[in-house]
Parts: C-alpha cells; structure tokens; sequence
C-alpha cells in the first residue's frame, strides 16, 4: 500500500477572502479605552468570521485618535467588482463588531452593501497611513499592489 494512501487531498488554492486586520497598538486594545472588553472584541470577530475572513492583529495602525481601529480588505473577488478597504474607526461596541461580522460574511467590500450603521465608522487615514497597511497583499492576492500609477 502507498504512503499517499489515506492522506487527505487539499485544494490547490483555498477560496480567496476578506482580510480583516484589528488594530492593537499603542491605543487600541488598551485600557485607554475604558469600558470595552477587548478579549471578547476579537474573540467575537474571530468566531463571527470563520471561514470567511483571515482575521490578523496588527501593531499600531497610527489613527490613535479613531480606536479601536479596524480594516476590512476586500477579498479579489470583492477588489474586483471595485471594492476596496474600509476603515472603521471608534469600534468600541458589540453592535458595530457584529456589523462588521455581517457585511464580511456576505462578501465584504465590493461584493455587499455595509449595514446603514457602519457607516457612522468609516474614516479616511493619511495617504501613508493608508498605504502602509492596504498595500500589504491580502490571501489570494498575489503580489504586492502598488497604488503608485
């Protein structure tokens, strides 16, 4: 009998996904933000999320006065129907993680429309802010993107 007998077969490539990353530096995810359980803020993200978003914690994203930050990148699908990353500033309240859950688990950003709500979240970064983090590929996506044309 082979060796190969009885292994599992995985898939080439696993289906491309949002990546949402949560801010956890300087400010976020600290008692600087007094009142929000951060443990259960990602934990709820993660469970909420599955298998529908890679869910990474990142080093300060430099929008301090916006925590607890997140940003919601689209997966190639969604980039491609013209989704591109949102950032979610001021997420300090089990309503606004489970909105996120909602929109990423129907497609995320070019692929769902956001509950009305979550809009009252959306910031603009600086351009380097901005960049630092949305030029960083997300899975399925390749290569590093430069915004630069």
């Amino acid at each position: 009998m082979s060796r190969r007998a009885g292994r599992a077969t995985v898939p080439a490539q696993a289906a491309p996904r949002c990546t949402v990353s949560v801010c956890r530096g300087c400010c976020c995810g600290t008692g600087k933000i007094p009142g929000v359980d951060h443990a259960a803020q990602l934990a709820a993200l993660r469970a909420g999320l599955g298998a529908a978003a890679q869910v990474r914690v990142v080093d300060c994203l430099d929008a301090c006065e916006q925590a607890d930050v997140v940003v919601v990148q689209p997966s190639s699908a969604g980039r491609a129907a013209g989704g591109r990353p949102v950032w979610l500033g001021l997420v300090n309240d089990p309503g606004a993680v489970a909105d996120i859950t909602a929109r990423v688990a129907a497609g995320g950003p070019g692929l769902a429309d956001p509950p009305e709500l979550l809009d009252l979240y959306v910031f603009s970064p600086s351009r380097r802010v901005r960049r630092a983090v949305e030029d960083r590929p997300g899975p399925g996506d390749g290569a590093r993107r430069s915004r630069r044309a």
